[in-house]
């Protein structure tokens, strides 16, 4: 291994923030109407006594149970707690639908088992083409499921699942680090404006 320099790896290091506040920067000219469309779409949900459910792969699985403790648990203010799971995090239940059926129906059967009408899945892919996902989306939409995606890359198979009832903030850049860095802040953003809508005037 020939060492590199201190010089050049902060360098390289400093190429990333560039990278992902430019992201964000796009992000920010071209999101924020759908966040808010989401975030309305969210509190009507959760007030009407309906549900979150999160999922996606990998870091993106990391993200839905991130989203779904800050929901139940909190944002950044003392709160009731929300409506909220994350369909990633029963190692019986996808390990037993791996086994017995598909890696591909780990979420959409938890969906139809537990999904009502009107409650909302947050979909989560940085290619738009996880598989599983898909099929979430599809098993969501025959329940009258809200969809609300969130994707990179042009949202992949994935966008042209979805149609004008369902939102999709899908982050302008292709490199799977950045979209997941700007998946985190949506998400945060989602986290913040619902606690405004529901809270604030408590």
């Amino acid at each position: 291994m020939k060492m590199k320099s201190i010089d050049s790896l902060a360098s390289r290091a400093k190429k990333h923030f560039v990278d992902s506040i430019a992201v964000k920067q796009d992000g920010a000219v071209l999101l924020p109407t759908e966040v808010a469309k989401a975030i309305a779409l969210m509190s009507k949900c959760l007030h009407e006594g309906g549900k979150v459910m999160a999922c996606g792969n990998g870091g993106s699985a990391a993200d839905a149970q991130h989203f779904a403790a800050e929901l139940m648990g909190r944002f950044e203010r003392e709160r009731r707690e929300l409506a909220a799971l994350a369909l990633t995090t029963d190692t019986s239940i996808l390990t037993a639908i791996g086994n017995d059926y598909s890696y591909e129906d780990v979420f959409s059967k938890q969906v139809r088992g537990i999904g009502r009408a009107d409650d909302i899945l947050i979909a989560i892919s940085t290619s738009g083409n996880s598989k599983n996902v898909i099929k979430a989306i599809e098993a969501a939409k025959k329940i009258g499921i809200h969809i609300i995606a969130l994707t990179g890359n042009g949202g992949g198979k994935m966008a042209d699942l979805l149609n004008g009832q369902d939102l999709h903030l899908c982050v302008p850049a292709s490199r799977t680090a950045r979209i997941q860095e700007t998946h985190l802040l949506l998400l945060h953003c989602l986290c913040d404006g619902v606690d405004h809508v529901l809270f604030d005037e408590e």
